[in-house]
């Protein structure tokens, strides 16, 4: 085959099919050569994160397998929920971006997934919780250091600080309607082996933090020290039962699923039917009671201020005294239909509230506590109950979602609901076995 050149062009060399396809496969492979770095780089850099981006140091004995969370004020302080385990990017270095509605101020501490492997400083003590103001707009960015993690085999035991007033009913009461056991405490006043009075009783949530700073999380309430105060005053003096909360805090405190993605939540209908059909009758039995529900509380905080407000509600006729202390009804919000469908009783019900005026997470769960609770006194007064005189809601300014916030409100919140309501003849409606 012969080419015809034209002038000023260079010639062209013929190839053999052989020498092509070579050519061919060459550019072939150059081309995805070229391909897979931009590929990569895709891959590597996906879209900034848009709110705040928290990078971790945890300290070089930490396991590599084992998870770290950041719980807080924006996850309802979940020591391990699903959507804030971060990710573990280098050797002893983690990150996790918090979602972009995730803004303004936000209170934070590092967990190995429990609150048992909270972080602690250098010589092993508690640490505050961190703070941060996350910009409005824009993308942020916080570096933390770890100093250590809280462990069990080497923290140094505290101090207990119960009273004598205070045991331990048993350690492992039976809870039958979940299937599994729980340590319960009990507060006998002053007095109690000497005399034949009977007593009111107060059943409380989160039993560790009720009486003992050795067995609670970030300090206790100082129940048995006011009590004891009081009754050194002339206070006639109550019996207080207080269960502790377990691993499944989380499902045991909600009567229903949470509203909130990954918070559980839909065990504390049992949990409040062991309350009503499994302690009392067993407290009622064992100790000078006054078992009526006019003489009946049930308090908590947090969770534990929602699950007793719904056992009130539930069990009007069992309890006719709640204490409710920052209650968490935004993550059960079908409470709200529960208390508009309640009727007052006669004699009433009384109703103490308290929350911090400023409680809550950010972005959607921005102010949630307090604006919660007054959204339940309105639906409580929408519903016929007389809150001007059944019904105590504060929202003091300095109010916050910690045990000394709940230690400072109990005195006043129990001699409003057992000392400053009138009573029906014998305490209100009565049963129970009669006790030693």
């Amino acid at each position: 085959m012969a080419f015809v050149e034209e002038p000023l062009v260079k010639p062209i060399r013929i190839r053999t099919p052989a020498r092509a396809d070579r050519l061919a496969r060459l550019a072939c492979v150059a081309v995805l050569l070229a391909a897979v770095p931009a590929k990569a780089a895709a891959q590597a850099s996906p879209a900034a994160p848009s709110g705040l981006t928290i990078v971790l140091t945890v300290p070089a004995a930490t396991p590599p397998d084992t998870g770290v969370w950041v719980a807080g004020s924006f996850d309802a302080w979940n020591p391990a929920a699903p959507g804030y385990r971060m990710t573990r990017v280098a050797p002893g270095q983690y990150s996790l971006a918090l979602p972009d509605s995730v803004r303004g101020a936000v209170e934070f501490k590092f967990t190995l997934g429990s609150w048992d492997a909270v972080e602690v400083s250098a010589s092993g003590g508690d640490v505050p919780n961190r703070t941060y103001e996350i910009p409005a707009t824009g993308a942020a960015t916080y570096a933390g250091t770890v100093a250590g993690w809280r462990d069990a085999r080497t923290v140094k035991p505290r101090e207990h600080t119960a009273r004598a007033t205070v045991s331990v009913l048993d350690t492992a009461f039976a809870i039958p309607q979940l299937g599994l056991t729980r340590r319960v405490w009990l507060y006998l006043p002053p007095g109690y082996a000497g005399s034949h009075r009977r007593y009111p009783v107060l059943y409380l949530q989160d039993g560790q933090n009720v009486f003992d700073a050795a067995t609670s999380y970030a300090g206790e309430w100082g129940v048995d020290e006011t009590l004891d105060s009081l009754r050194a005053l002339g206070d006639p003096g109550i019996i207080v039962v207080a269960v502790d909360n377990g691993p499944r805090r989380m499902d045991e405190y909600q009567p229903w699923p949470a509203a909130l993605k990954g918070m559980g939540g839909g065990e504390g209908m049992a949990y409040v039917e062991f309350l009503v059909h499994t302690l009392k009758p067993y407290v009622d039995a064992h100790y000078r009671t006054r078992p009526g529900s006019l003489d009946t509380g049930v308090g908590g905080s947090s969770l534990g201020g929602l699950i007793a407000f719904y056992a009130a509600m539930r069990y009007p006729e069992v309890f006719g005294r709640a204490l409710v202390f920052s209650p968490s009804f935004f993550i059960n919000p079908q409470v709200y239909a529960l208390a508009r469908s309640a009727r007052p009783r006669r004699p009433p019900a009384r109703f103490y509230f308290a929350s911090g005026a400023t409680e809550g997470g950010t972005g959607d769960l921005k102010g949630v506590i307090p604006s919660g609770q007054t959204a339940m006194v309105d639906t409580l007064a929408a519903a016929g109950f007389d809150t001007a005189r059944d019904v105590r809601s504060l929202l003091p300014a300095d109010g916050a979602h910690a045990e000394w916030f709940w230690r400072r409100e109990f005195p006043a919140a129990y001699l409003w609901l057992f000392r400053g309501a009138p009573r029906g003849p014998g305490g209100g409606a009565r049963g129970g076995r009669r006790a030693p």
